[in-house]
């Protein structure tokens, strides 16, 4: 049974899924803007839901810190640069693979 965690690296607009301590894929990302930065901490996924209209692409899942998440984008030249309002974007293909994978209550650590 895996038991996967997710890694976003603002540095270097990397999010990293790893299956214990051994990264087995990496998306490029886009994070927020230096006024709507996106927040460093530990967090979990607390719901997934699909086509949630709006700029979230096709795929939306909510971090327990209210208001944030990991999302697809209808603007793919923003995955790669501050853009958001402190959401991660990805485009949407890489969303829809990472949902597939990934459970309710998995950890997400942001760092800088």
């Amino acid at each position: 049974m895996p038991n996967y965690r997710i890694i976003v690296d603002l540095s270097d607009f990397q999010l990293y899924l790893l299956d214990v301590n051994r990264v087995v894929r990496a998306f490029p990302i886009g994070i927020g803007k230096m006024l709507t930065k996106t927040p460093t901490g530990e967090y979990f996924i607390i719901n997934k839901q699909p086509n949630p209209g709006g700029p979230f692409g096709v795929f939306w899942m909510g971090l327990s810190k209210p208001h944030y998440g990991i999302h697809g984008t209808n603007d793919p030249s923003s995955v790669g640069r501050r853009t958001s309002h402190g959401c991660i974007r990805m485009y949407n293909e890489d969303v829809l693979e990472l949902a597939a994978i990934v459970p309710i209550h998995t950890r997400v650590t942001i760092r800088s």
